[in-house]
């Protein structure tokens, strides 16, 4: 294609669901311009538009962590897609949680369906973006060492990038060359149901008991043949003898409730979502103790209030007293050890046992999420701040990201038929071993030879590996907002370098800005205002 003088071009590096997600954004923005923005993407995945999270050639094993009643990613107006439910064959009920394959082909079909509209000249490159440099003219990318550009805008959306190993980790990969012990990854997980077809009674370790672990579980045993009927596992003799998870608490994450019905009695009123939103808006300008004030003067009424309605009282200096621990050490409140937060999660979310603090308030900040981003995301927060409520945020995973009450009900099972252990789940002691490794905790002691980790790396820029994104790094286009935080960006996810300067035109959008906005490991936020907010800086700044 041969670009006028006047056609401005723009690179997109990652086209996941996020990057999708803008390029929709930027297409509505510019619909009626008298020239089609041309837009260059580079991704080397094969699933444009799903990315690895969502690939359509996915097991059905891993399922999405949102029922189907909550899946809100309704596409432009002018999209011909409609929702996913409509375009679902045949869309399950409002309360099944379903498979990321399935999202992942109606992600694809938006994707087709932008690229047929022509309302953005798009073209992709399977190519790897090793660098980018800027020089007077605008952007330029080195791909396979040669310049591609110039552009007037380039937008990074390349989600998780590979990191250094931490030490655990490194010591692990390096153990499994000189030992019997074989160390696998939970995705993807086609190639974790093959490797584990060998694993037939041995025992099997895995580090991690969030989200990916059911994952996990799942390619252990019913994707080796095995089935839950009843509420029962029967096991088809392919599995592994004994399959030990573990994490540095040993809990597992607490499901969502079962129905709607349930879900409901979790739905804060109007009036006190407002509340929350002039609440979160000031708690992002504010030092971090006002931060905290604000934020936990919004949520007490609310919880109160649930929890009365559910006949669970409790006074509202009670809630404020546990959400006072949880800002500064989250879960220290809950004195339940593995397999008793299991049962009380199962009861809780089938509705068997009046809820606790701890999952009411989970609950009430997953429905604030849309409204948490919103108010966060807009603003210009100070990095101490950002500390704060980011670590509220993700301390509240355990209750607001919980697995459908199905995948807990299945590790009950898993642990009533013997196959799965929480013995050693917290913490454990981990020796590595001729064999493999041995998990011990006090006089308790298990080996396995088989390790399989299921832990996501946090977005921490010095660990990046990735050429593109260290390259940043190293030349001072990017800089992390404070320690332990990611990229320092601005509203429209332009890019803060090191000198404290806007570096005009380049982009960050998601999880490696962790800092300069919250919450963005959800599906929802890849739609979200934040793309809006991109979409509309580019439009601006393009004149």
């Amino acid at each position: 294609m041969e670009l006028g003088k006047s056609t401005a071009r723009i690179a997109v590096i990652g086209l996941g669901p996020r990057g999708l997600g803008a390029l929709e954004s930027l297409a509505a923005k510019s619909q009626g311009g008298a020239v089609p923005l041309a837009v260059d993407v580079f991704d080397t995945y094969p699933a444009c538009g799903a990315g690895p999270n969502f690939d359509p050639d996915e097991s059905p094993i891993c399922l999405l962590n949102i029922p189907m009643r909550d899946i809100s990613i309704r596409p432009p107006a002018f999209s011909r897609c409609g929702s996913f439910a409509d375009w679902l064959t045949n869309a399950p009920g409002p309360d099944t949680f379903p498979t990321r394959a399935n999202l992942g082909r109606y992600l694809d079909a938006r994707l087709a369906d932008l690229k047929d509209l022509g309302i953005l000249k798009l073209a992709r490159s399977t190519h790897h973006v090793e660098a980018l440099h800027r020089d007077s003219n605008g952007w330029m990318l080195r791909v396979d060492d040669q310049l591609r550009g110039p552009y007037a805008e380039v937008l990074l959306t390349v989600g998780q990038p590979e990191v250094t190993p931490d030490d655990q980790l490194a010591d692990w990969q390096e153990h499994t060359s000189q030992s019997a012990g074989a160390l696998a990854q939970a995705y993807p997980a086609k190639q974790l149901i093959a490797a584990a077809s060998h694993w037939t009674g041995k025992t099997v370790a895995i580090r991690g008991l969030a989200l990916s672990a059911f994952d996990v579980l799942r390619a252990l045993t019913t994707a080796q043949g095995g089935r839950f009927d009843q509420g029962r596992y029967q096991a088809s003799g392919q599995e592994p003898a004994r399959i030990l998870p573990f994490s540095l608490d040993g809990k597992p994450p607490y499901p969502k409730p079962g129905t709607e019905a349930l879900d409901a009695r979790f739905d804060p009123l109007p009036e006190e979502t407002a509340i929350f939103e002039k609440a979160i808006a000031k708690a992002a300008r504010a030092t971090p103790g006002k931060a905290q004030a604000h934020l936990t003067a919004a949520l007490v009424p609310v919880v109160s209030r649930i929890m009365r309605d559910c006949g669970a009282a409790n006074e509202r200096d009670v809630v404020s007293d546990w959400l006072d621990t949880e800002w500064s050490s989250p879960g220290e409140q809950e004195s339940e050890g593995p397999q008793e937060t299991l049962q009380l999660g199962i009861s809780i979310a089938s509705g068997a046992s009046a809820p606790t603090i701890g999952y009411t308030v989970g609950q009430v900040w997953r429905k604030w999420q849309d409204a948490l981003r919103s108010g966060f995301n807009s603003a210009r927060t100070s990095p101490d701040t950002a500390k704060v409520i980011v670590g509220f945020d993700e301390g509240l995973k355990r209750y607001s990201y919980g697995p459908p009450l199905s995948s807990s009900l299945e590790l009950a099972a898993l642990i009533d038929a013997g196959l799965v252990d929480l013995a050693l789940a917290a913490d454990p002691d981990i020796q590595m071993t001729e064999a493999g490794w041995t998990l011990e905790n006090g006089h308790l002691s298990k080996a396995a030879s088989v390790m399989v980790d299921a832990v996501l790396p946090s977005p921490d820029l010095p660990s990046v590996t990735q050429s593109l994104v260290a390259g940043l790094a190293n030349d001072g286009f990017l800089s992390p907002i404070a320690d332990g935080l990611a990229a320092h960006t601005v509203e429209d996810g332009q890019l803060i370098g090191a000198d404290g300067q806007i570096m005009p035109g380049l982009c960050l959008l998601g999880r490696l800005a962790l800092g300069s906005v919250v919450a963005a490991d959800s599906l929802h936020d890849c739609f979200g205002a934040s793309g809006e907010r991109w979409a509309e800086g580019v439009i601006t700044r393009l004149g």
